[in-house]
């Protein structure tokens, strides 16, 4: 295994090495968010501690609780009833930056399947709108389903390549791009994915960030904001592709601050290319901060 992370987080200081390697040891937290739409989070809480589920509030969204259980979360009654979304805690913090607005006009570029476009459904009280956009069709049937059992009303499913978005000639407030990755922070909760991690692989998905980052600009109004974020650590699929786009369109970095959680700032330096020093005002986390998925995102405006 130390091998294994070696060769697929090579990019990253000896000290964080060591921090990610005991992370996975530790275990991982699996964590719900309350969907408010339906219930309470209070009221979900004392219904799954009488079942037996140990819960703690996430620190950074007081909807969410780090869940420890035996039990499957997918196969209970609240889960079917749309009452709660099996949701990494670390996830939850693009829509937070984001921070959608009941009556606004929103894009959700990568949705499926559903955690984050129900999220921000949530975080708008099921008010305005949420363009939620899956360019495969066996994902936007799950998109679907799940927006479906947690009553979401203010969402309009499309089914569009997300780099040819921008054909559509609809401008947005605000546009969250979750973009397609290698998923290499997931690997406290799939270890799995560390094996299927090729270089061919990343040149690909670089090219695809960088296309989709590319129409989503042109869908943005001119006092709107973008929130770019993976589920990878490779600096490859963020901080390079963050440069690129600062360079090459009139976009800024935006500092990020959400209360209960602190970041690690972006890369700077990567396999002797040297980015611009706004990209510190990226945020990265790290599965050892909070035996969360790692994360990495950026907020963008004009």
């Amino acid at each position: 295994m130390k091998e294994l992370f070696r060769k697929n987080f090579f990019y990253l200081e000896n000290s964080i090495l060591l921090k990610i390697g005991e992370s996975l040891k530790k275990g991982y937290q699996r964590a719900i968010r309350a969907n408010t739409i339906k219930i309470e989070s209070s009221k979900l809480k004392e219904r799954l501690e009488k079942k037996g589920f140990l819960l703690k509030e996430v620190p950074w969204f007081q909807d969410a609780f780090f869940v420890k259980t035996n039990k499957s979360l997918g196969k209970t009654l609240e889960h079917f009833l749309g009452y709660f979304f099996v949701q990494d805690a670390s996830s939850l913090l693009p829509p937070l930056v984001l921070d959608p607005k009941p009556g606004e006009m929103v894009l959700d570029l990568c949705a499926a399947p559903g955690a984050k476009t129900t999220q921000m459904a949530q975080m708008m009280k099921n008010q305005g709108v949420i363009f939620a956009n899956e360019p495969k069709k066996k994902r936007l049937a799950v998109l679907k389903g799940n927006l479906q059992r947690c009553t979401i009303l203010n969402a309009i499913l499309t089914n569009l390549d997300g780099r040819l978005f921008s054909k559509t000639g609809l401008k947005f407030d605000k546009i969250l791009i979750d973009a397609p990755c290698s998923g290499s922070g997931t690997f406290i909760s799939n270890p799995s994915i560390l094996l299927g991690l090729k270089e061919g692989l990343i040149k690909k998905l670089v090219h695809l960030q960088k296309t989709i980052l590319a129409s989503a600009f042109s869908c943005l109004k001119k006092e709107g904001t973008l929130v770019y974020s993976t589920c990878s650590l490779d600096p490859r699929e963020n901080e390079e592709v963050i440069d690129w786009a600062i360079k090459n369109f009139s976009v800024k970095i935006q500092e990020i601050k959400v209360k209960g959680i602190d970041f690690h700032p972006g890369i700077l330096e990567y396999n002797g290319k040297t980015f611009s020093p706004e990209i510190r005002k990226c945020a990265r986390i790290y599965p050892f901060d909070y035996q969360t998925e790692g994360f990495f995102v950026c907020k963008l405006s004009f």
